[in-house]
C-alpha cells in the first residue's frame, strides 16, 4: 500500500496507450502544466518505451491484457522510479482505499466496485471515459490515450475536492 501524501494531490490517470508517444508526451504536458503529482497508467502500454515516456513525474502502473514484454515492462519503471503493481494496484488516499485494474475480467473489476473495500477504482481496458459513483465508490476511467482513430484521452483527479477532469490529446 502506497500512500498518497501533501495538502493537495493530483493524479494524471492514463490507460491504452499502446506505443502512441506522441500522444503520452502530449498528456504528460498537461500533467505538468496542471500539477499532477502522480501518474497512474491502468495499463496496456504496449512496449517499455510508453513507459520512458511517462519519465518526469512519479508513476504507478498495472499490466493490462495486451502488455506482454512484462520482464521489459517491470525494467522500464524501475529505470523512471516508478511502481508498476502487477494486475492489481492497491494504495490510500484521502477518501480511503482505492485500487487501480485494467479491466479485463467482469468478474475482477466488478468485485473490486462491489466489494465495499475500495473509494476509488481506477479502470482502462474499454476505451470509454468513464465518471461513476456506485454505492460508496467512484469509478474512474480516463478512456484510451491512443484514440484509434477517434478521441484521445486522459484525466485528472484532484484529491483536495474530489473533481475529476477529462482531457482530449
Amino acid at each position: 500500500i502506497f500512500i498518497i501524501g501533501g495538502d493537495r494531490v493530483k493524479l494524471g490517470l492514463i490507460s491504452d496507450t499502446h506505443d502512441h508517444v506522441v500522444h503520452i508526451r502530449k498528456a504528460m504536458a498537461r500533467f505538468h502544466q496542471l500539477g499532477v503529482e502522480r501518474i497512474v497508467h491502468a495499463g496496456d502500454y504496449g512496449s517499455p518505451a510508453a513507459v520512458f515516456a511517462l519519465e518526469g513525474i512519479d508513476a504507478w502502473g498495472v499490466l493490462g491484457n495486451n502488455d506482454g514484454e512484462i520482464k521489459g515492462l517491470e525494467h522500464a519503471f524501475d529505470r523512471i522510479g516508478g511502481v508498476l503493481f502487477g494486475t492489481v494496484g492497491e494504495f490510500s488516499f484521502s477518501g480511503g482505499k482505492g485500487a487501480i485494474y485494467h479491466g479485463t475480467l467482469l468478474t475482477v473489476r466488478e468485485a473490486l466496485i462491489h466489494s465495499g473495500r475500495y473509494g476509488l477504482v481506477i479502470l482502462g481496458h474499454t476505451h470509454v471515459p468513464r465518471d461513476q459513483w456506485i454505492g460508496q465508490t467512484r469509478v474512474l476511467n480516463p478512456g484510451t490515450a491512443h484514440g484509434f482513430d477517434k478521441e484521445a484521452t486522459v484525466m485528472v483527479f484532484d484529491d483536495t475536492d474530489g473533481t475529476a477532469e477529462l482531457f482530449r490529446l
